[in-house]
């Protein structure tokens, strides 16, 4: 197992000014924030980044800007994924992955590949990438499943590290769990079942809510994956309100808007999506005040 993805990773937003550029400050806040918090490592450049609206230039900005920060510190996980597998081995030639410990790659999404589609795909992706590869199956977003069968068969590539499931499907991960390589890494994608999938099996989470809770989270994790499901369930529940408004109006609008009420950057987001509404703002900053947190 590629021990670094044991834990919690936070899938960090990128924030952005009032009039749509990329806020790099607020990024390197955020950055800090986190590390402190505890977190095991970090994704750029993920979907929850907004990485279909930012350019290739804001992207290495992005990248470059957390290597610094960071200093080696924590790893960091890279985003590169999409539903064009040759643009996607062109782009992984222009990224410099000096600095960066694994690469995370969404599943097709739109053309709805079929699974032998899908198994090629990562295929050709893990022999050109330079570091190990995670899957990513989130079949709301990308309406097509990487199924358990799939995902058991590219677990034997040597150059694919494991899987981010959001499927939320039990049997599924189960099946998974069983019959995939020893070695192979199972993550939660979806915060609110991280604790029940470490209880069987999972090794971790790519995180929202750790853009915000960072130190509440891998607390959390760290106490589930030392068999104190008790207590790691109690932390859980407290996100049970807020974690149904982050998703109202698509992500990572929801997430934003809680950074925004706790002062690590501003709400604003990049077409096709628009910042929380006042409605959504009220509700997110209601469930802020259950859980005590000092709005700013």
């Amino acid at each position: 197992m590629k021990s670094f993805l044991k834990g919690t990773g936070v899938a960090l937003v990128t924030p952005f000014t009032s009039d749509g550029a990329v806020d790099y400050d607020s990024f390197e806040k955020l950055l800090e924030y986190v590390i402190k918090g505890g977190v095991e490592y970090v994704l750029v450049n993920g979907t929850t980044s907004e990485s279909p609206t930012t350019t290739f230039e804001e992207k290495q900005n992005l990248l470059s800007l957390a290597k610094k920060v960071t200093q080696k510190r924590i790893p960091i996980v890279f985003g590169l994924g999409g539903n064009n597998t040759a643009e996607i081995i062109k782009t992984m030639s222009r990224i410099d992955f000096e600095g960066i410990s694994a690469l995370l790659s969404v599943s097709p999404y739109y053309n709805k590949p079929t699974q032998e589609g899908i198994y090629k795909h990562y295929v050709a992706i893990a022999d050109a990438s330079p570091v190990p590869v995670v899957l990513y199956n989130v079949p709301g977003r990308t309406s097509s499943n990487i199924s358990a069968q799939t995902t058991i068969r590219l677990s034997a590539h040597p150059n694919i590290a494991g899987i981010k499931e959001a499927s939320g499907n039990f049997e599924q991960a189960l099946e998974i769990l069983k019959h995939a390589g020893k070695d192979f890494v199972f993550i939660s994608g979806d915060d609110l079942i991280t604790v029940p999938m470490i209880a069987v099996g999972a090794q971790g989470v790519m995180s929202v809510l750790a853009n915000a809770f960072p130190s509440e989270f891998s607390t959390m994790v760290r106490d589930a994956l030392k068999g104190n499901f008790s207590k790691a369930t109690e932390q859980l529940k407290k996100f049970v309100e807020l974690n149904t408004f982050l998703y109202e109006e698509g992500n990572p609008v929801g997430i934003k808007q809680v950074l925004a009420c706790m002062g690590l950057c501003k709400p604003y987001v990049r077409l096709p999506l628009e910042a929380a509404s006042d409605g959504l703002r009220h509700k997110i900053e209601s469930a802020l005040k259950q859980l005590n947190i000092m709005l700013k």
